[in-house]
């Protein structure tokens, strides 16, 4: 018995397209969308989500007023969508219209979706983990995106999404926060950074700036925030210079 898609989501998604999809574009949404409530397969679902291509610009960004932001986080509430692509939004709207989200077969199904995926499909399935049900499902899948050796790829995890602060053990989350700091990623953009600062990660903060100075390398600025300091303390701000 087919499962009932996350209904909230997807109304939040397709009000945030509203008047920035063409035409065309609203045509391909719903006509896809029909099409994936209705039962397609999971090949299928993957080919929209590349059909989307032809009808929304890869770089076109969705501009959010303050606002809307606002009202979509109050009604979703574990990510924010600021830096989301129209085209990324269009592909994770198609997503979750796929009425198998909550079974249990969807987990490999989903895996098997990255296997077939190029980039900026990919990016959009990892944007939608803390919007899909049984989250918890996919934390190795969030795992191997923090350690994908491009940005896009490790932003699209790590970054505005509620799901590594909520899912990821102590060791995940460390080395996705230290990563971040290597690869100049702004921990702002961090969900629950603050209140998953820990003694150990301040120990690997300090571990990796003695590192780099031995190397000879500046050490990242943001750095201090690893250790609990803020700019007001410049005492544990020299430890890092």
């Amino acid at each position: 018995m087919k499962s009932s898609p996350d209904e909230a989501a997807v109304a939040a998604l397709t009000w945030l397209l509203g008047f920035r999809l063409t035409e065309d574009g609203r045509a391909f949404l719903a006509a896809a969308s029909d099409e994936i409530g209705n039962g397609a397969s999971m090949r299928r679902l993957m080919q929209l989500l590349s059909l989307a291509s032809r009808h929304v610009g890869a770089s076109i960004p969705l501009n959010l007023e303050r606002d809307e932001i606002r009202l979509f986080r109050l009604k979703i509430g574990d990510c924010n969508p600021e830096r989301w692509s129209l085209l990324e939004t269009l592909r994770i709207a198609l997503l979750l219209s796929f009425p198998y989200l909550a079974e249990e077969r969807f987990a490999a199904l989903f895996e098997q979706c990255f296997r077939v995926a190029d980039h900026g499909e990919s990016c959009a399935l990892y944007r939608a983990l803390p919007l899909l049900p049984h989250a918890e499902r996919f934390v190795a899948r969030a795992k191997e995106g923090c350690r994908s050796n491009m940005r896009t790829i490790f932003e699209a995890v790590a970054c505005d999404s509620g799901f590594p602060a909520r899912y990821f053990d102590d060791i995940a989350w460390r080395q996705l926060v230290l990563k971040a700091v290597f690869i100049d990623v702004p921990l702002a953009r961090i969900v629950s950074f603050d209140t998953r600062r820990s003694p150990e990660l301040a120990r690997m903060a300090l571990d990796f700036a003695d590192e780099r100075r031995s190397a000879g390398r500046p050490v990242p600025a943001q750095l201090w925030m690893c250790i609990g300091a803020s700019p007001s303390q410049p005492t544990q701000m020299r430890t890092l210079s």
